[in-house]
């Protein structure tokens, strides 16, 4: 009984905090939730929690902004390239030991607060897409099917198109959305995955919801920088922590 209103107080603790730095930034959900719930459960368990919220949230961004279809048509062959690497990399989340598949997710993480917060912006040439962007896709879905969490290389490439802001929310809402639905594919393929755990996924909305509703309050009451830069620290020790965790358990 106290485990289960354990896992049950986790699991609103977890989805709140990953609801309210999505509320502020826009993104972050599954990364924060991800290293969160690595402390209780393994990272397969982890990632099959983040479906339907993840799904859920991220739908606003595909729907309010300005043209899906054009975004759609740009970056098809990255999506292509995230669907197929992910599936296929999903073995890698289900058949590695999770003391070590939590490994990788924290270096995945310390490489994502480090290179946000020190590298420079760069921009791609439009002629470099055509080829750039499915490579991109397949490293991205690599990572992704042996950590369960989407960003390296995928986010610093699309902030590096020239998109619009709104363009820019609706093609990581776009990038969200598919490797979600890639993740949770791979892990039903590997047999990971089973109906079950739908309805323990979905009682993560309602917290997910609110946290998005109080990070968008909390947005216009900060500076973007220092709440980036809060998220960013908050990430590479929770990533530092996952790297140290298999040497010291």
């Amino acid at each position: 009984m106290n485990d289960s209103l354990y896992f049950y107080f986790l699991l609103v603790v977890v989805f709140v905090l990953a609801g309210v730095v999505k509320g502020v930034t826009g993104m972050g959900l599954p990364t924060v939730a991800m290293g969160l719930l690595g402390s209780a459960l393994s990272p397969v368990a982890a990632a099959s929690m983040l479906f339907v919220p993840t799904l859920v949230t991220n739908a606003w961004q595909i729907l309010a902004g300005p043209s899906i279809g054009r975004i759609v048509r740009r970056l098809w062959p990255m999506m292509l390239g995230v669907v197929v690497a992910t599936v296929a990399g999903a073995a890698l989340l289900v058949r590695v030991q999770a003391r070590w598949s939590g490994l990788a997710l924290g270096v995945a993480l310390i490489v994502y607060a480090l290179y946000s917060a020190l590298a420079p912006a760069f921009r791609v040439p439009p002629r470099k897409e055509r080829w750039l962007s499915p490579l991109v896709g397949a490293i991205s879905g690599l990572v992704t099917g042996a950590t369960g969490v989407f960003v390296m290389p995928a986010v610093p490439y699309l902030q590096s198109l020239g998109l619009d802001r709104d363009e820019l929310v609706q093609a990581l809402g776009l990038a969200f959305t598919v490797s979600t639905i890639s993740l949770t594919t791979g892990l039903l393929v590997h047999g990971a995955f089973g109906v079950q755990q739908l309805g323990l996924s979905a009682l993560a909305i309602v917290p997910a919801l609110a946290g998005m509703w109080l990070g968008q309050k909390i947005r216009g009451r900060i500076s973007a920088r220092a709440f980036r830069l809060c998220f960013l620290g908050f990430l590479l020790l929770l990533g530092i922590e996952l790297v140290v965790r298999p040497w010291i358990g």
